[in-house]
């Protein structure tokens, strides 16, 4: 809700431009940041607001901003993501510029963002590497481990031009985010913005953007260790290629290439030799890749229908055609493959008039006859599933 409207302020027709500011008990510096926005849109002659989304402050924080003449929306849902969203819904400009209140960021200095998205850009990031960071405005692990790292694998992961995915100033076309439904409430908000426009093909372009020593003298709302497993969880989930495909595909080819290598009988390389153990492991290696493979199809397609990760089009294609029933019988296949298998090992035990085996070759057979016996029933529930997704994705929404 709105608790006051900048002086002068017209409709929402008629502002340009919205600077958001996330705030939470930043009394400090909240005053210095509104002032400095006001200079800008004074002195660059755009039409435009600032508005504070206050995530519940008890410093006073609101009525400082009101007495600068920022517009204030309150924001009961705590969280980084949850303030700036509220502000995006919130704002009144066709342009938003978001930054924090803690004076790290220059709101004087904007002219690069507004240009770039009046050049039709639908999302503007600000990269503090290219501009500078002054002493003491990042912490060593945040600037050598933290932000390099997370924003190389959502390059990697996703393909993105960003190289600073966690740069606080960024400047976007309002509808075009607002249309990105965006939904982390904490800090890994911020990587999902530079994800979800990534992958649905918005314009993305980059301006040099310093950044300074926040001018608080309480510690940062961050947390160093915590917001950055969110967000590379955030990463992770949202890529499923990366979390299941690639890791068990990779698996499930090395235990089929050791199990093929082994089921004749003993490998040696190299002064070492690889016997029934490791044909044992190289079984698991084959059903934990499978299992990870069926997760990495189950995320796709469930992920896709609930707007969480973008649908994999051709994915869904191949199973179309795929079907149930085909799976069924390659999953049959399979488990009857698995029953012979463990009938050669009777047989092979009866050779030894059921009694002690005194070498390895039913071994073998066993662990063959159980990974297909294993993956065939692996393949069967996981299409019966994939069944069970279709009937939702086809049936009528609503509870």
């Amino acid at each position: 809700m709105d608790k006051a409207e900048s002086p002068g302020m017209a409709g929402m027709e008629a502002v340009e431009l919205t600077i958001l500011m996330p705030c939470l008990n930043e009394a400090e510096t909240l005053g210095t940041c509104v002032r400095k926005a006001m200079d800008y849109l004074a002195r660059s002659g755009v039409a435009g607001e600032v508005l504070v989304a206050d995530n519940g402050s008890t410093d006073g924080s609101q009525a400082i901003a009101e007495a600068l003449g920022a517009r204030i929306v309150a924001v009961p849902e705590r969280g980084y993501g949850a303030a700036l969203i509220a502000g995006i819904h919130a704002a009144r400009g066709r342009y938003v510029i978001m930054g924090d209140s803690d004076d790290s960021y220059n709101f004087t200095a904007l002219d690069g963002f507004v240009e770039k998205l009046r050049e039709g850009f639908d999302l503007v990031m600000g990269n503090r590497f290219r501009g500078g960071i002054e002493p003491g405005a990042m912490p060593p692990l945040h600037r050598y481990l933290g932000n390099p790292v997370l924003s190389t694998i959502g390059r990697v992961f996703f393909g993105s031009p960003v190289g600073d995915f966690h740069c606080g100033l960024r400047g976007f076309d309002r509808e075009a985010m607002l249309a990105l439904e965006l939904r982390a409430p904490g800090m890994e908000f911020a990587s999902e913005m530079v994800v979800k426009a990534t992958v649905n093909g918005l314009r993305i372009a980059e301006v040099p953007t310093t950044l300074s020593p926040d001018g608080r003298s309480r510690p940062p709302h961050l947390r160093s260790w915590r917001d950055g497993w969110r967000h590379l969880r955030f990463l992770l989930v949202f890529c499923p290629r990366w979390l299941f495909l690639y890791p068990g595909a990779a698996l499930f080819l090395a235990g089929l290439v050791a199990m093929a290598a082994l089921l004749p009988g003993p490998l040696p390389l190299g002064g070492v030799t690889f016997d029934v153990h490791t044909l044992l492991y190289a079984s698991g290696a084959m059903v934990m890749g499978f299992q990870a493979v069926q997760f990495w199809v189950f995320a796709r397609i469930y992920g896709g229908q609930q707007g969480v990760v973008p649908e994999e089009k051709r994915l869904v294609a191949v199973l179309a055609r795929f079907g149930l029933e085909p799976a069924l019988i390659v999953a049959g296949l399979l488990v009857l493959l698995g029953l012979g298998l463990g009938v050669a090992a009777v047989v092979i035990w009866g050779g030894e008039d059921f009694g002690q085996l005194t070498g390895m070759g039913a071994m073998r057979v066993a662990i063959a006859s159980v990974t297909a016996m294993v993956l065939g029933l692996q393949l069967a529930f996981g299409a019966f599933f994939l069944a069970l997704l279709g009937m939702m994705r086809a049936g009528p929404r609503g509870g």
